[in-house]
């Protein structure tokens, strides 16, 4: 028996989403793991940095991914099944890739808690809508929405998987310590990464067409830009020699 659409958790799961992203840039505190853990949270405890992202990022593709399940299999079947199956592949990566090759620093359990239960809802709500809710007709495969969409979200993709490996290159195993990372996009800004899981999101918005992933892109822009913005500012302070052409988040803007 299908599941019948309930709008008002969608409004209200969105609404939040984006709620936080406001409340992220009003406060304008740096977050409170990687390079600032030690200094906004040094009494925390703590656990590895590939076990605490596999486990925060986990749910983010295990609950989409166990919606996505149960659907109707086919190689090109329902345009949401195709985007809820990119949300998929996305986290797929993070949980069971750059988790495992992550080289940071130790990341607070309390900040894993709320990121665990923030990509359980985040991941929830983008199934939801669009197994159960979204509508979208036979031809949205040609819509500019869905063409342009899935291009920004791989290029995005792209960028953030390339950014990361830069990022990797810069330390050996067991380092702690900072140097200027060079190529790619950090070329140009000091988050490289954060711009191409910015670009990802704003696709996935663009192709899905929905409140949900809308609310998600925000978020998303708001959050890693003010950590883009932060990094920017630490590498400032830490490198004398530090590119001062070099923006935080957009090239030659911000």
């Amino acid at each position: 028996m299908p599941v019948p659409c309930q709008q008002s958790p969608v409004l209200a799961g969105s609404a939040t989403l984006a709620a936080l992203g406001a409340l992220v840039l009003y406060l304008a505190k740096p977050s409170g793991y990687g390079k600032y853990s030690e200094s906004l949270m040094p009494a925390a405890t703590r656990l590895s940095a590939r076990a605490a992202w596999f486990l925060q990022e986990l749910p983010s593709f295990a609950v989409p991914a166990g919606i996505l399940a149960r659907q109707p299999r086919s190689l090109f079947g329902q345009p949401a099944t195709v985007l809820l199956g990119l949300f998929c592949a996305h986290y797929f990566h993070r949980t069971f890739v750059y988790s495992l090759l992550t080289r940071g620093r130790p990341f607070p359990v309390a900040f894993l808690v709320r990121g665990f239960v923030f990509c359980t809802g985040n991941g929830l709500l983008q199934a939801y809508y669009l197994i159960y809710c979204a509508e979208y007709p036979a031809e949205w495969y040609t819509d500019v929405r869905f063409s342009l969409g899935v291009f920004l979200f791989i290029l995005g993709m792209g960028i953030n998987i390339h950014s990361d490996y830069i990022l990797r290159q810069l330390r050996k195993p067991g380092e702690v310590i900072y140097r200027i990372p060079q190529g790619g996009l950090f070329t140009y800004v000091s988050g490289a990464n954060f711009l191409g899981e910015v670009i990802e999101w704003t696709g996935y918005a663009l192709a899905t067409w929905s409140l949900p992933a809308l609310a998600f892109a925000f978020f998303s822009l708001c959050f890693l830009g003010l950590r883009a913005f932060h990094h920017h500012r630490f590498y400032l302070k830490m490198f004398e020699d530090y590119p001062k052409s070099r923006k935080a988040l957009i090239p030659f803007i911000f």
